[in-house]
């Protein structure tokens, strides 16, 4: 790992960063995402200097490209950038992944439903009426 990655590394490792699990040098197919949370399809990739050839750069959006069909969202950073503006860099993560976070649905108790409707899920007919047809 490089200084940078060794550095994010100690903001994202046992849920340190907004309760999130991070991995990191996940195999992904033929890739290896640099830190993934899964839980919210999240992927930080930290890119060095050997990222600034076009070969590479191709290399790198095409890996973009698979994450993103499987419904991965990926922010790309480089050494620098955390380097210098950590603290930046954290929050940005922090800020994809609250975006990405699913929703939390509340589901009602066993045998606890609506009591106020007269819906029936079993014969599709509903007890209420909308006025429209009604003799």
């Amino acid at each position: 790992m490089t200084r940078a990655e060794t550095l994010l590394w100690r903001y994202l490792k046992a849920g340190r960063l907004a309760g999130l699990a991070f991995r990191r040098q996940t195999p992904m197919g033929h890739y290896i995402a640099d830190f993934v949370a899964h839980s919210c399809k999240l992927i930080v990739e930290l890119d060095g200097e050997s990222h600034d050839f076009e070969e590479r750069i191709r290399h790198d959006e095409q890996r973009d490209q698979w994450f993103a069909f499987r419904g991965y969202r990926v922010l790309r950073f480089t050494n620098d950038d955390v380097m210098k503006n950590l603290e930046g860099v954290v929050l940005s993560i922090v800020e994809a992944a609250e975006q990405a976070a699913p929703l939390s649905l509340t589901l009602p108790r066993k045998g606890g439903g609506n009591p106020s409707s007269n819906a029936s899920l079993t014969n599709g007919e509903s007890g209420a009426s909308d006025g429209v047809g009604d003799a």
